[in-house]
C-alpha cells in the first residue's frame, strides 16, 4: 500500500506582499514541524530503509533540510542509522499511542471487541476514515492470540472504497464529500469480484447506508471476507467502524447474516451507548 507523500513548499524568495490568508498561515504555521512530519511520513512499507537522498526526494525537501530533521530524529531516538541508511525505530509508535490513549474509543472498545472475537474465533477491528483510506485504530486477533491483550496492526491503512469499514464510513458522508473522496481514490479491481466501477460503487455505498452495514466477500483479497457496522458518537456522527473478518470458506453467507452480523450490531450498539454516556 502506498502511503501519501506530503510536499512542503520551499520558502519564497520573492518580495511580494503576502495575502491575508498567507499572513495568517505564517503566524500559526510552524514550517519546521511540518517538514519533520513530512520526513516521518516518507517512510512506509516499500520504503522502510532509505538514504538521505531518498528521504529528501520522497518528502519533497532539500537534502540540507532533510539532513537536519533526520539528525534531530536520530538524537531523539525516533530514527536509527546504519551506514548511509536511515530507518524508523519502535519509539515512533509513541506518537500514535498518544493519539490512541487520548481517545475514549480505544479504552471502551477493546473489551467489547475481545468478547465478540472470542465468541466467533474471528478477528475484530476498529478503523477510522482518513481521506480515501481507513486507518486501523485497534485490532483483536483470533482467540489463540488473545492471551496477550494488545493492539495489533494499529496504523495499517487500506483503501476505503474496497474495505467493509471504509464503505460504511463513506456511506455517512454528504454526497459532495463522497464524490470528492472517490475522485481522490485509485479505483481499480483488486480481485475479479471487486466492485470498483464508479456507478456500481456509489450504489453499493448507498446500499450500505440504507442497511446499516457493509459486507465484503472476496473483493479486497480472494478468500478474505468481512462485515462492518458504523460506530456513532453522541452527536450522531459516524466516527469509526467495527468489523469481523474471516476466511470466506469458513463461514457461509447464511451464517454470517443470521448469527454473526446480529452479534456485531449488538456489540456496536453497546459501544455507541457507552460513548454517548461518557460524552454526557
Amino acid at each position: 500500500m502506498a502511503s501519501t507523500q506530503t510536499k512542503v513548499n520551499a520558502e519564497s524568495t520573492t518580495e511580494t506582499v503576502p495575502s491575508a490568508a498567507q499572513a495568517r498561515r505564517s503566524d500559526a504555521y510552524v514550517e519546521s514541524f511540518a517538514k519533520g512530519l513530512a520526513v516521518i511520513r516518507s517512510f512506509g512499507p516499500q520504503h522502510r530503509r532509505m538514504t538521505l537522498s531518498e528521504v529528501a526526494m520522497r518528502s519533497g525537501l532539500t537534502r540540507a533540510a532533510a539532513r537536519r530533521i533526520l539528525l534531530t530524529l536520530l538524537e531523539l531516538g525516533y530514527v536509527a542509522q546504519e551506514g548511509r541508511s536511515f530507518t524508523l525505530t519502535p519509539r515512533i509508535l509513541d506518537l500514535g499511542y498518544s493519539y490512541l490513549s487520548s481517545m475514549p474509543l480505544s479504552t471502551l472498545a477493546q473489551p467489547i471487541m475481545v468478547e465478540l472475537g472470542s465468541r466467533f474465533n474471528h478477528s475484530v477491528s476498529v478503523a477510522a476514515l482518513d481521506g480515501s483510506e481507513v486507518v486501523y485504530l485497534l485490532r483483536v486477533p483470533k482467540r489463540n492470540l488473545l492471551n496477550t491483550p494488545g493492539i495489533s496492526l494499529a496504523g495499517m491503512r487500506l483503501p476505503a472504497y474496497v474495505s467493509s469499514m471504509g464503505r460504511v464510513l463513506l456511506a455517512a458522508l454528504p454526497d459532495d464529500e463522497l464524490k470528492r473522496v472517490l475522485n481522490a481514490s485509485d479505483l481499480r479491481a483488486l480481485t475479479p469480484k471487486t466492485i470498483w466501477q464508479r456507478a456500481a460503487l456509489e450504489e453499493e455505498i448507498r446500499k450500505c447506508g440504507r442497511q446499516g452495514y457493509s459486507l465484503i466477500i472476496d473483493e479486497m483479497e480472494e478468500g478474505l471476507s468481512a462485515v462492518a457496522a458504523p460506530i456513532i458518537d453522541a452527536g450522531g456522527r459516524s466516527i469509526a467502524a467495527m468489523n469481523i473478518a474471516f476466511n470466506t470458506g469458513a463461514v457461509k453467507r447464511q451464517e454470517l447474516l443470521g448469527s454473526i452480523l446480529p452479534e456485531l450490531r449488538q456489540a456496536v450498539a453497546r459501544l455507541n451507548n457507552i460513548l454517548s454516556i461518557n460524552a454526557g
